[in-house]
């Protein structure tokens, strides 16, 4: 496309060069620049793109969006914002491929992942090809594309929304991240609905303050990106964002003033059901929390048109969701169960949940990664140790900083509350030990990784799947005669 073309709309961009030069690709990557690609400079938090702008050219790229001109053998887009201006030209380039797909982003603190299988099943319910953007990857029909960030950049977002319209995919369920929304990597997408879950403390190192959170995940809910929303009006910040939403919304909850209200809500072991509009929803799914997950996912399906027969079908179709209380079963006389839960109120969730599912001890394995928003750590010990019989403290994905360090933040909640547990920093001996110390009719929680295959290190990433190393464990411990005796742990308060 020639790039005069896909500027059209582009406000104050400056050009020197050739202006009707053909663009072939987009790429925010130097090292991924071919013959007739538009490289977009990029300032961010480490380096900056336009350091990389002469390798682009060398490459072959025809152009390089600006926001300072360089010294660089291409022709030159100079713009306020590169960041601004990369969706709404990603998107031109491949021909606005959400405009042909019903696109669904969910977004919140809680419960996304979980939203999106749920409306992939709606959708596939629905006789509707589906596709998956999320934290557990990228989804085309059932057929995994791995992917590294729950919202891909612009560019990397618009190729992979062309190649799900081009395979005959009709309705994306997407997860939209904070960073995403307030990185703009979702411009050039037009949502058909957007859905807000809830909000709780998470990613203030990014963000800073609570508000600020609060407000990139308001960006959803602006007629710029979506034409309709469904909204939790059970939170707080959903009633707020409801209340400055520009676009039409359906409200969703199981408290007055909700538009779509849950009620008779009957929780178990099995699963969970509720009406609405005097509809019997029914659902695999466990837990309080996953009630309003179900009745998210029924609210933004029925704002895109899905038939409410396909809804309850869906919903009650979907078995379970990777690394969300996913069972680990190697014939023990306890349940176990792992689940991604990694902030103070989706660990107080699972935990609550779990409580329901026994009469006799809870035990949680826990710790908070590294180089993420540090308040939240003591807060998390003062849940598992208010929540849990025991609670085994120990590393998650520790990145740049001294595993023993954020430890000892989240041990500063546990004392405070004062509840039992054990400090163990190897995440396997942890895993261990908790399996070793539980017995018939216990319910041990693994929490913080979920459906996460590896542990990052700040030289290294190595292969660790909690389901995986819970089951190599659980066998060890019933392959041995009479009760395994725990390994030894560095503190037991």
């Amino acid at each position: 496309m020639p790039l005069e073309k896909l500027l059209r709309g582009i406000e104050a961009s400056e050009v020197r060069g050739n202006a009707g030069v053909s663009i072939t690709d987009v790429t925010y990557r130097s090292s991924t620049a071919t013959t007739g690609s538009l490289f977009f400079c990029v300032p961010g938090s480490r380096t900056d793109g336009h350091i990389f702008a002469a390798d682009a050219c060398s490459r072959g790229a025809a152009a390089l969006m600006v926001e300072r001109w360089v010294d660089a053998p291409c022709t030159q887009i100079r713009v306020p914002s590169v960041r601004a201006a990369m969706g709404a030209v990603s998107a031109a380039l491949f021909g606005r491929p959400s405009d042909a797909i019903t696109v669904v982003g969910v977004t919140g603190t809680n419960g996304k992942t979980t939203i999106t299988y749920l409306l992939e099943s709606i959708f596939r319910a629905a006789n509707h090809r589906p596709g998956v953007i999320g934290t557990t990857g990228v989804r085309i029909d059932g057929e995994a594309m791995p992917f590294e960030r729950t919202t891909p950049e612009a560019p990397d977002l618009q190729r992979m929304l062309a190649e799900m319209a081009e395979r005959g995919v009709q309705a994306v369920a997407m997860e939209v991240s904070s960073h995403g929304l307030d990185q703009r990597r979702v411009d050039g997408t037009r949502f058909r609905c957007g859905v807000f879950t809830n909000l709780s403390q998470d990613h203030l190192d990014y963000h800073g303050t609570m508000d600020a959170y609060l407000q990139a995940k308001a960006r959803l809910f602006a007629a710029e990106l979506s034409d309709r929303g469904a909204i939790n009006w059970d939170s707080p910040e959903g009633r707020v964002i409801a209340g400055q939403a520009d676009i039409e919304v359906a409200t969703f909850g199981f408290t007055d003033g909700a538009r779509l209200r849950g009620n008779d809500v009957d929780l178990s072991a099995g699963g969970l059901s509720f009406t609405v509009d005097g509809l019997l929803i029914r659902s695999k799914l466990r837990g309080a929390f996953n009630a309003s997950n179900c009745l998210a996912a029924f609210t933004a399906a029925r704002q895109v048109g899905i038939p409410d027969e396909a809804i309850t079908e869906g919903i009650a179709l979907l078995g379970g969701v990777p690394g969300r209380l996913e069972p680990v079963d190697e014939g023990q006389p306890f349940l176990v169960l792992v689940d991604y839960a990694h902030t103070p109120d989706s660990l107080d969730n699972v935990l609550r949940t779990a409580r329901e599912l026994t009469d006799r001890s809870l035990i949680v394995v826990f710790g908070c990664g590294g180089d993420r928003d540090r308040d939240k750590r003591p807060m998390m010990g003062e849940v598992a140790a208010r929540l849990a019989d025991l609670t085994v403290i120990t590393s998650d994905n520790p990145r740049s900083e001294d595993p023993n360090a954020i430890i000892a933040e989240i041990e500063r909640g546990a004392v405070r509350r004062g509840g039992r547990y054990v400090v163990e920093p190897d995440r396997r001996a942890a895993i261990q030990v908790a399996l070793a110390g539980a017995g018939e009719g216990d319910v041990v929680v693994i929490a913080g990784k979920g459906h996460e295959t590896g542990q990052q290190f700040h030289d290294r990433t190595i292969p660790f799947d909690d389901r995986v190393v819970a089951s190599e464990e659980l066998r060890a411990i019933l392959g041995e005669r009479g009760p395994a005796e725990p390994r030894a742990t560095r503190r037991l308060q």
